[in-house]
């Protein structure tokens, strides 16, 4: 089974209309001046192209026994049934960064696994394996804590479906 992040496509669309609103406006604001000619209409065109570039998600991917994100060059891909460690960057984004054995490393926005439970379990799937293994000797508790968390959004989600709060 393949699971995929379900918001990326609505990310990636705001990430579109920002850089295109950014262009448009730096534009337009350049043809009100009575400065605007092809030079500078590139410009302002690249610099809507980078917006782009810098607020696109990550698409991520997820099935047996593996997890990948692609990012606008390359793909970076970890088997989770072969995972060593799991260590949390903690920053302005936080991020969650998967080790495997192959020397795989994958870095991935908690968010994105509690906003997708189906990739949440592919995750949790090869971790228990890794973990029943041996392998997985570093960052159980970052794996559980999320554990915790991506069960209570579901359980809220669910209740709040079934109209209960």
């Amino acid at each position: 089974m393949l699971a995929h992040d379900r918001n990326r496509r609505r990310d990636a669309r705001a990430a579109w209309c920002f850089g295109s609103a950014l262009a448009g406006l730096l534009a337009l604001v350049d043809l009100g001046r009575g400065g605007l000619d092809w030079a500078r209409g590139g410009c302002w065109a690249g610099l809507g192209a980078l917006l782009v570039a810098v607020l696109l998600p990550r698409r991520i991917t997820a099935g047996d026994g593996w997890l990948a994100t692609r990012g606008l060059w390359r793909e970076r891909r970890v088997r989770t049934g072969l995972l060593t460690r799991v260590h949390r960057s903690d920053g302005i984004a936080p991020r969650l960064v998967l080790c495997d054995v192959g020397g795989g490393r994958v870095e991935i926005d908690p968010e994105v696994l509690v906003a997708n439970p189906l990739l949440w379990h592919q995750l949790d799937t090869g971790a228990r394996r890794s973990r029943e293994s041996g392998l997985l000797r570093e960052g159980a508790a970052h794996l559980a804590a999320l554990a915790e968390r991506v069960d209570g959004e579901g359980a809220r989600r669910l209740l709040e479906s079934a109209g209960l709060r």
